[in-house]
């Protein structure tokens, strides 16, 4: 079966137009078969950065991972005004991503990598609302691999679903990081860590 984490060439397109009005901007962005959330912004993916905006320091570098078309590296980059980096798997939500930048005029740069695979340097922040559905040793490697990427006094964000596994995972990157949950609303976690 597949997933908006692998690729598939031979799904037909159809793509759609995605509004969203937030934090006094109207953004624009396009979507299609094959990618996370096509229908429309997800929900944990909304409350992971609407917790994060709330909460946020001042940084100055981000890496969105399974950054799928764009949406939470292109609200950040936008409402912050900072360069940030997506990565993904699925080319052709990547494709869309440059794309969406380009239409909501932020300076974000989008790059195929599996996890960390193509991934140089450092950042202030790792955000991510990962696919689950890629199985849970992928979310951990995810989450625990990351701290490798982070700046001193960097934090990883993430979201997950408490029905998917958020306590155990929760419970299992805080053997290796320091982990707050920030959010619980409408089943979802919201939470992020650092380094002990």
């Amino acid at each position: 079966m597949n997933h908006y984490f692998t690729n598939n060439d031979n799904l037909k397109s159809e793509r759609r137009i995605i509004k969203y009005e937030a934090y006094s901007y109207d953004f624009q962005f396009i979507s299609d078969n094959g990618v996370f959330a096509k229908k429309g912004i997800d929900l944990g993916s909304r409350l992971l950065v609407d917790t994060y905006l709330k909460n946020k320091k001042d940084i100055k570098s981000f890496l969105d991972v399974g950054s799928g078309y764009g949406f939470i590296s292109i609200v950040l980059a936008k409402v912050l005004n900072v360069n940030g980096v997506g990565i993904d798997v699925n080319k052709r939500a990547l494709k869309l991503a440059i794309e969406n930048a380009k239409i909501n005029k932020v300076s974000v740069s989008f790059k195929e990598s599996y996890i960390y695979d193509n991934i140089d340097g450092k950042y202030d922040l790792i955000i991510t609302n990962p696919p689950i559905r890629a199985g849970k040793n992928v979310v951990l490697t995810i989450l625990k691999k990351g701290l490798d990427y982070l700046n001193r006094d960097g934090e990883i964000w993430a979201v997950i679903r408490k029905d998917q596994g958020a306590k155990s995972i929760i419970k299992e990157i805080s053997k290796e990081a320091s982990v707050e949950i920030k959010e619980k609303s409408k089943g979802f976690w919201i939470f992020f860590l650092k380094k002990n």
